[in-house]
């Protein structure tokens, strides 16, 4: 999914063929904002997963992508609707659930942050000081 937003966002802004129902129901700025949060959300969520840093950085850079996807999902699944009505059910039924489910899981990487600080509140983790090379730390 992350990776067909990255994909699909990018080609419609290259070649500026945009689905109908964006085009009828969304003025420009609002297409742009739209194609934005798709391409972006998409590689920010994968650039979260794929974080090589702390596990907390990883997710929360995760959790602002997949919360754009979701925001850029639900935009459209609203534009389906207002241009087919109930023809479009089925199509905007499939990206509302590619909405909600983004915000669940940013949902779900809130929570586990929350409860990644309390544990550490319990059980502090002792930070580790490297040693150089003459033996100091």
């Amino acid at each position: 999914m992350l990776l067909a937003s990255v994909g699909v966002g990018s080609v419609l802004a290259v070649t500026g063929h945009l689905p109908r129902s964006a085009g009828e129901v969304m003025p420009i700025p609002v297409q742009t904002v739209w194609l934005t949060l798709l391409i972006c959300g998409g590689a920010i969520a994968l650039a979260g997963i794929w974080w090589p840093g702390r596990l907390e950085t990883g997710l929360r850079v995760e959790q602002a992508g997949v919360a754009m996807l979701g925001g850029g999902s639900g935009m459209y699944a609203v534009a389906l609707i207002a241009v087919a009505g109930a023809q479009g059910i089925a199509a905007a039924g499939f990206v509302g659930a590619v909405a909600l489910a983004g915000c669940w899981r940013a949902l779900q990487i809130l929570l586990d942050l929350r409860r990644v600080a309390r544990a550490r509140e319990v059980a502090p983790v002792p930070v580790l000081v490297e040693e150089d090379a003459g033996g100091r730390s």
